[in-house]
């Protein structure tokens, strides 16, 4: 039996099915989740608590161990940080945090610029584009690639593999996505090692190979091969996928809400403050990587039971009226919006949110100063979405400049 998190319906509209849940409970078993008998994460506060909730595990490997899953997935993409608890979560994101911290972002930014107004360049006034594979997607691969150091004639093939590696029900074509992205970035920290460059990949092959620089406090940072390998795949998918939907969602929302819209063509400098409300209105993450209860644990009101998969949904979160007033409206002046949890919470928050934000605030601001008369070319209910459990987002946006 499917779980309504399955149904094609959800795909294109999840707030329906996140409200039909909540109204049952903010935290409830999932119909249709099978023996394991998960559990769904719908309320704010209840998914607040639970990204932070010491007592959920995001050990998957610990939990699956002596299960038969079916599955062929590479140890690279299965066991990454995001599957990991404290301490070596903590080891491994104490590696890499200092590449995305604001001021990191801030003298990133006139690269970001840089990308995509040179995306832009050759768009035309009148033209029909897609705005997700002219820009969504080409802004953040390019510059998660720069950061990592891919080589640009690499970079359209890792990004396939990526979008691969979440499609909803397709387990072939997944497993085949993780060991394509992992055999990859194996021969390309083989590369950085044979000759190392200034981008974030040689840095961590130097953290694996004991080389860890001023910044380094001893054997506590070093990495095995397969951490290597598994932190610069999640970086390279984390770094685009979920921003790609959010560019994509963000411009939809404002085309489909007109009077919103011309708050920020009238007054660029909102963009910047913009962004929280529009990644809560519409979040790209659907629902949050897995989690799961060693021991028994009470969430809000409900005794989840050891054993039990939990999956917070931080898109239904950010829709509930218990915290947001008016919360399936689009408004930009809405003063509470920063408490969206479209980039998590607790120690498992997005390190990349900083860049997110900012990639994002980016593409609005040069789509709007060239295209100021956007529109949509298609209607909204014909847009197809992607059948991602994990991503909300778009396949394509045809809009007219």
């Amino acid at each position: 039996m499917s779980t309504p998190l399955q149904d094609p319906s959800f795909f294109r509209d999840p707030y329906a099915t996140y409200a039909a849940l909540r109204g049952g409970a903010a935290v409830q078993k999932l119909p249709g989740a099978g023996p394991r008998g998960g559990y769904v994460v719908t309320g704010y506060a209840e998914a607040r608590q639970a990204l932070a909730d010491p007592g959920l595990s995001k050990d998957t490997a610990r939990f699956f161990a002596g299960k038969a899953t079916g599955r062929d997935v590479h140890p690279a993409v299965s066991r990454n940080m995001l599957a990991t608890d404290p301490p070596d979560h903590t080891r491994l994101r104490r590696l890499v945090t200092k590449a995305f911290t604001p001021g990191a972002v801030a003298r990133l930014r006139p690269y970001v610029r840089g990308v995509a107004d040179a995306l832009l360049d050759p768009w035309r006034p009148g033209e029909t584009v897609d705005l997700v594979a002219g820009l969504a997607i080409p802004l953040p691969v390019t510059v998660i690639c720069q950061l990592l150091g891919v080589p640009a004639d690499d970079r359209d093939a890792v990004h396939a593999w990526s979008t691969d590696l979440f499609a909803a029900g397709d387990h072939e074509r997944t497993d085949a996505a993780s060991h394509a992205l992992a055999d990859y970035m194996t021969g390309l920290v083989a590369a950085k090692r044979r000759s190392p460059d200034d981008a974030l990949l040689s840095a961590l092959v130097a953290a694996r190979d004991g080389d860890r620089g001023e910044d380094g406090d001893g054997d506590g940072d070093r990495l095995t091969e397969q951490e290597l390998v598994s932190l610069a795949v999640l970086l390279l998918v984390a770094g685009h996928e979920t921003t790609t939907a959010a560019i994509g969602n963000a411009v939809l929302a404002l085309l489909r809400h007109p009077d919103q819209l011309e708050l920020l063509r009238a007054d660029p400098g909102r963009i910047e403050g913009a962004v929280d409300e529009l990644l809560r209105y519409d979040s790209a993450v659907t629902v949050a990587t897995w989690r799961w209860a060693p021991e028994p644990v009470r969430i809000g009101g409900t005794e989840v039971p050891a054993g039990s998969p939990v999956f917070v949904s931080p898109g239904a979160a950010n829709r509930d009226p218990a915290r947001f007033a008016d919360a399936d409206r689009l408004d930009l002046d809405r003063p509470d919006a920063r408490a969206h949890l479209a980039f998590g919470h607790g120690i498992h928050r997005c390190l990349g949110a900083p860049l997110a934000q900012a990639e994002v605030a980016t593409a609005l601001r040069v789509l709007l100063a060239r295209f100021p008369g956007l529109r949509l070319a298609e209607p909204a209910d014909h847009l197809r979405w992607r059948h991602s459990r994990l991503v909300h987002g778009l396949e394509a946006l045809p809009v007219v400049l």
